[in-house]
């Protein structure tokens, strides 16, 4: 970190230090609020959790080296100085948001229904031709992993890429608060968290909200083909830059699938053409190579670097992961999903060779619709003529049902009561040549299947 001394840290989160004089002027080495990552000399901040309190770990955390700890409670002998707050979890927010702006850094911010993580790959690809790139690790997108996020981005980055994620309303206008980005990305608005934001107009809402923080003469990037996004016409009194597959400062034309080996297309942005392959399967990774050309045209870069950076993005851990295993090529997208997201990785299975068995399981968040909405995804897997349909969780069941009911169907469908029984079958069924999707929400922890599949 730069320049946080406790200090510091105690005026811009509120907070009174507690310790001696002279060490209040210290600066931290770090900030962490998992008592096993505090590095020496860094600040501990804990958290209290529906199991466990934070709180409860500051002994052990300054025994082994720390400098500090945030504290929501009056400490009467410590081994180190401490800030007293009222509530740590928005300490850690103003903490982020006033460390953000210590830095002379330009903040990339990547919002949207669908595709978030992949994006943020993808932009982060094409910059790191050009900057030192840091960018959003793992699920670091909530008020909590934002934070923390930021507080890793060091003097020596010069663009940060920031995945913000959210499920209702408010919570975008706070993360933007942190963030403050100077270039906003929204990749789309789909079915998501329907259970708090009701329909997709409230879910245009919320994404938006993000325009709150955007800094002045920043940057908007939206998906023009997404009818929504279409309606926005300007932002703080500038227009967007728009992608899509036809039309926009950047958009595609013939793209051509290359299976399992990723797509081909010919980029066209503002003006200048040039062909570039995409190493990853999957239409809906055009949108992704778009929004990154934009960021990268407006970050000042040419179109060699940016097509350089297109080429050389890789997946990542449960999101569109191509694993190979004695023959077998497991899809691993177990990380969320979603009806669109479903869709797409669907449309990619239906491109490999050899049998096409998809694996399945449960959407969160879905509201009233869910059942209709699982229902949908079993017509749409038959639909695309998947060979065998295998689904786990209650709602899944509906998949099954509507795959079985519709009157194309070739697709082999079957439910199993749980992971480890579908497991089991699959350990049975598999064949060299086979290809499998793997993707369930978070919850339904389908990363276990792709252990089970791939690490044995």
């Amino acid at each position: 970190m730069v320049n946080m001394t406790l200090e510091r840290i105690a005026e811009c989160c509120g907070g009174r230090y507690v310790g001696a004089e002279e060490r209040k002027h210290t600066e931290v080495t770090g900030i962490a609020i998992d008592s096993r990552k505090v590095k020496k000399g860094g600040l501990f901040i804990p958290i209290r959790g529906e199991r466990v309190d934070g709180h409860s770990f500051i002994p052990a955390v300054m025994e082994a080296g720390a400098l500090a700890f945030l504290s929501e409670q009056k400490k009467e002998y410590t081994q180190g100085p401490y800030i007293l707050v009222d509530s740590t979890k928005e300490a850690l927010k103003k903490i982020a948001a006033f460390y953000r702006q210590s830095l002379d850094i330009k903040v990339v911010g990547i919002t949207g229904s669908v595709g978030k993580t992949s994006t943020k790959e993808m932009i982060a690809s094409v910059l790191k031709e050009k900057y030192r790139v840091h960018k959003t690790a793992g699920n670091f997108n909530n008020e909590i992993g934002l934070p923390l996020t930021i507080f890793d981005i060091t003097k020596e980055h010069e663009v940060a890429v920031l995945e913000m994620g959210i499920s209702d309303f408010g919570e975008m206008h706070r993360l933007a608060e942190i963030a403050n980005p100077d270039i906003c990305v929204i990749t789309n608005i789909g079915l998501c968290h329907l259970e708090n934001l009701g329909s997709r107009d409230g879910i245009l809402k919320a994404k938006t909200e993000v325009f709150d923080h955007l800094r002045n003469q920043g940057i908007v990037i939206l998906n023009g083909d997404d009818d929504k996004l279409a309606g926005i016409r300007e932002v703080n009194g500038k227009a967007p830059m728009r992608y899509g597959k036809n039309q926009g400062d950047a958009y595609a034309a013939h793209v051509k699938s290359l299976g399992m080996e990723g797509i081909r297309m010919m980029l066209s942005l503002q003006g200048e053409g040039k062909i570039v392959t995409i190493p990853i399967p999957g239409e809906h990774n055009v949108y992704n190579a778009l929004a990154a050309a934009c960021v990268g045209a407006a970050c000042g870069m040419d179109m060699d670097a940016i097509c350089r950076g297109i080429e050389s993005v890789e997946t990542i851990r449960g999101r569109s992961n191509l694993i190979q295993k004695n023959g077998v090529t497991v899809i691993d997208d177990c990380y969320n999903a979603n009806p669109v997201s479903m869709r797409a990785s669907i449309d990619v299975l239906s491109q490999a060779p050899g049998r096409k068995i998809a694996v399945l399981g449960d959407m969160g968040e879905l509201g009233e619709a869910e059942r209709s909405l699982h229902a949908e995804i079993g017509r749409y897997a038959a639909m695309k003529q998947i060979d065998f349909l295998y689904c786990t969780g209650e709602l899944s069941k509906e998949m099954i049902q509507a795959a079985e009911d519709e009157e194309t169907n070739r697709t082999y469908a079957a439910h199993f009561e749980s992971k480890a029984d579908l497991i089991d079958h699959l350990r049975l069924v598999m064949q060299k040549g086979d290809t499998l999707l793997v993707k369930a929400s978070h919850f339904m922890e389908f990363s276990k299947i792709v252990e089970a599949l791939t690490i044995v």
